[in-house]
């Protein structure tokens, strides 16, 4: 006879849990142990579940697994830089990364497997959206990359960043219960006010943001402010266009308070030129909003370079001089697989190949 699936133990509320240790013939308390184990003490293994005697930790076993993502290698760049790729317990790859600067430890994690949106310059989007991550994979990422800030740097993790792979709105359940677990005092206990979620830019769904009340901090990765050079990049613009995100953005503004973070990649002779200073100046202005200029990692096709290093800052300048705070973000992890989706693609290409 085929043995029958187990349940997803992370996939139950806490009253889900409590019932069903109810239904076993045991006390509720004995759901509310687990649950502590599983979100505030981070276990992976039901042995490790110390509190719980043989009998119920083996009734777990025959009827329960836990899907924990395991570091498939990790790379660490000279300037500190960690990046990882996650295997997931069916096979999946996705990435993560701990990025040390001065006294703030961040954690870039990803919201799904691939992406389906495209994006010219970004690795991830030479591959094809195979799922969304589970609010358990995303809590999971955090908490490997949080061990490594304290292995490598004897620092506590400080921000977090949805800026891996995959389009963390269109994965909006997912993402928010995970930011959920992340910050409840009955799991990390993280603030959102050190979360950052970035989108390629999905209107209704910044407005959905706006509307459920989320906490943490949205950026926007724009790239261009024109429609005619977002569309040659990114073809999500082509349907949600500047106009109608930008009027989301107002409007998520507005009402939760939040000011905007603009991801702005500069790439050579593209977006870099004082016209498009002038364009993303005028885009910015009307929004609540601060701009990171970034310095391109390049992903290996040729297709776009970094930006000249001068014409960033001087580019960086203006928008200052007028008013929009502006920062350039150098490049990180130059000497390992540091773009976006590059170790997941490597991987993918060779399991092609063998």
């Amino acid at each position: 006879m085929q043995e029958l699936p187990k349940t997803d133990i992370r996939s139950l509320t806490l009253t889900q849990l409590k019932d069903a240790f109810v239904q076993m013939g045991d006390k509720a308390f004995r759901g509310q142990q687990v649950y502590e184990w599983l979100w505030k003490k981070s276990a992976t293994d039901f042995d490790a579940m110390s509190n719980l005697n043989l009998v119920t930790r083996n009734w777990l076993k025959d009827n329960f697994v836990i899907n924990a993502i395991k570091v498939e290698d990790k790379q660490i760049s000279n300037d500190g830089t960690i990046k990882s790729g996650f295997r997931l317990f069916d096979g999946h790859l996705v990435e993560g990364v701990l990025i040390p600067a001065d006294e703030r430890m961040t954690a870039c994690v990803s919201s799904q497997v691939g992406c389906s949106l495209s994006c010219k310059f970004c690795a991830t989007g030479k591959m094809d959206r195979a799922r969304n991550l589970t609010p358990d994979e995303i809590y999971d990422q955090v908490v490997l990359i949080k061990s490594w800030a304290w292995e490598h740097y004897q620092k506590p993790l400080t921000n977090i960043v949805f800026m891996g792979m995959g389009e963390p709105l269109l994965n909006y359940a997912n993402v928010l219960k995970g930011i959920e677990k992340i910050c409840s005092p009955e799991g990390l206990g993280m603030s959102p006010d050190r979360i950052t979620v970035s989108t390629a830019g999905i209107a209704k769904m910044i407005r959905k943001l706006a509307d459920d009340g989320v906490r943490f901090n949205l950026a926007l990765s724009l790239h261009a402010a024109s429609d005619e050079k977002r569309n040659l990049i990114m073809p999500i613009n082509e349907s949600n266009n500047l106009k109608e995100v930008g009027a989301a953005l107002k409007y998520f503004c507005n009402k939760t308070g939040k000011r905007v973070t603009f991801e702005y990649i500069a790439f050579k002779d593209f977006n870099e030129s004082l016209k498009d200073a002038k364009e993303l100046l005028s885009f910015c202005k009307p929004i609540e909003s601060k701009v990171n200029v970034i310095e391109y990692n390049p992903t290996g096709d040729g297709a776009f370079e970094k930006a000249d290093s001068k014409k960033i800052d001087e580019f960086c300048a203006y928008l200052e001089r007028n008013g929009i705070i502006a920062r350039v973000r150098r490049s990180r992890g130059k000497d390992i697989d540091a773009a976006c989706g590059q170790l997941a693609n490597k991987k993918h290409e060779n399991a092609l190949l063998h």
